[in-house]
């Protein structure tokens, strides 16, 4: 053997590293994919082998927990201890706290987040960063606040028939059934997130059923005796899965992120060349993000979990916990659908946690939880703090421009194309500090793009309200008056 240090480098298990070697892949990602792989298999030996129709629940969470337990210390090794001190520590709070379980749950799951974010980034700078135990630790930080609200709205305003109260719930969960959630195996390392009361449905086989029951659906599981087969499901996640992979190890070689911020390149191609390079190698790197999030619904699925009832044409789909829609992504004419087709589920845990409480500023306070919860790299927060006045800029130009185009066919389709390539741009420029991490790279392509984004989304946020000033607002003082001496 070389004296020599190891190419690649890891706290999990090194069993793999000839594989690593063969293949010039680090050894963090060769273990991950090994786990993710061997997930999937285990998932149709789960569906098949461990139903809910043979098998106890407590099995089934046993086998869930201890493989999710696997898999973390298999990546991880000493770093999975960080996992098992949040999710055992926010139990003990949800056991303990009377009131404002939310509140402590929050500030738990969060604070031990970020403390471990802060200390990686310490110690892996800006790099390619191996033992990424982060990533399960952000899985479970969603989880564990939205257990926490969603226990505390269950006992604040108890049980309510709208749809968006469904998964209230009183009832605190045995430790095995919290287990269970935070660490399966079919969720652990990508995630993602779903709610606790949909996944206790899973585990104990009335999953199918409620879904059925909330459509209004006829066709039930009892009218051939079994549960709709997410096999095409299956198949077809693999196969763009697949897709987006080879995309990826392709397209990154040929539009590699970091040339955006090289100093010749800056300071020697024009603008617009620079800014079609920086579209293409944005577009480049979404396949890794594809390839993840689809791979891990395809998991789920194959397990039999992520049903959400048919479709107009009598197909299962298996969708309810997919994270990303890549056809809304690619053909989003606005900045917020976007935003609602790409990470999916992290966008209903912050419209849970946050949005939907905000007394005030709530699209700003969103942004600023998701930075938070990203990270502390100030990449992350350039994004998500110039993701704000974009965002209120789009809502601004569709508000008052779009009703204009919706009349003529032709106008409409014009309309959408132009809004597409402002979307698509928009989004280049705004993920780019997401990519490059640090301050001065940042800094240095926001430069070379003459902060031009930055400009005309501030410009349209201070023209809308300079003219809603502007406005004379309704006479109102004689109703006012008369309905004072009314009183």
């Amino acid at each position: 053997l070389s004296s020599s240090p190891q190419p690649y480098q890891t706290t999990g298990c090194a069993c793999l590293h000839p594989v690593s070697a063969l293949l010039g892949i680090p050894l963090d990602q060769v273990n991950f994919l090994a786990c993710q792989l061997f997930a999937l298999a285990a998932a149709f030996w789960f569906r098949l082998y461990l139903s809910p129709r043979r098998t106890n629940p407590a099995i089934r969470h046993a086998v869930a927990t201890l493989l999710g337990v696997a898999f973390v210390v298999f990546c991880f090794g000493w770093y999975s201890v960080h996992i098992f001190i949040l999710v055992f520590s926010s139990y003990l709070i949800m056991i303990q706290a009377t009131t404002n379980l939310h509140r402590y749950s929050m500030i738990m799951a969060m604070g031990y987040l970020t403390i471990c974010q802060a200390s990686r980034a310490i110690i892996f700078s800006y790099g390619i960063l191996s033992t990424d135990f982060s990533g399960p630790l952000m899985i479970i930080t969603q989880k564990i606040t939205t257990l926490g609200f969603q226990v505390h709205d269950g006992k604040e305003y108890g049980r309510r028939a709208s749809e968006g109260q469904l998964h209230l719930f009183t009832k605190l969960p045995s430790l095995i059934e919290y287990l269970s959630y935070q660490l399966s195996f079919l969720t652990i390392l990508v995630g993602p997130c779903s709610n606790y009361k949909d996944y206790m449905e899973f585990i104990e086989g009335h999953h199918v059923r409620r879904r059925l029951a909330q459509a209004n659906c006829k066709k039930s599981v009892e009218d051939n005796g079994l549960e709709p087969s997410p096999k095409r499901a299956v198949v077809h996640k693999l196969f763009v899965s697949i897709v987006c992979l080879v995309l990826f190890l392709t397209l990154t070689k040929t539009f590699p992120i970091a040339y955006n911020t090289d100093v010749h390149f800056v300071s020697e191609a024009p603008f617009l060349y620079r800014l079609i390079y920086a579209f293409f190698s944005v577009q480049a790197a979404r396949p890794k993000f594809y390839f993840a999030w689809t791979f891990a619904d395809a998991i789920n699925n194959a397990a039999g979990y992520g049903f959400s009832g048919f479709d107009e044409n009598g197909k299962a789909s298996w969708d309810l916990i997919s994270n990303l829609n890549i056809l809304g992504i690619e053909t989003a004419t606005s900045f917020k659908t976007f935003i609602d087709n790409w990470n999916i589920q992290t966008g209903v845990w912050l419209k849970c946690v946050c949005y939907d409480r905000a007394p005030c500023y709530r699209t700003a306070l969103t942004f600023i939880l998701s930075a938070l919860w990203h990270g502390v790299y100030p990449g992350y927060y350039f994004t998500f703090i110039t993701g704000i006045p974009i965002t209120m800029a789009a809502r601004i130009v569709r508000r008052n421009f779009r009703p204009y185009f919706v009349s003529s066919p032709v106008l409409k389709f014009g309309y959408d194309v132009t809004t597409w390539a402002a979307t698509q741009l928009s989004i280049t420029y705004t993920v780019m500090p997401f990519l490059v991490l640090a301050v001065e790279p940042t800094v240095r392509f926001y430069r070379s793009m003459y902060f031009h984004i930055h400009v005309i989304s501030i410009a349209i946020v201070i023209t809308a309200a300079a003219v809603g000033r502007a406005k004379p607002r309704p006479r109102q003082e004689h109703h006012s008056n008369n309905n004072v001496k009314a009183k």
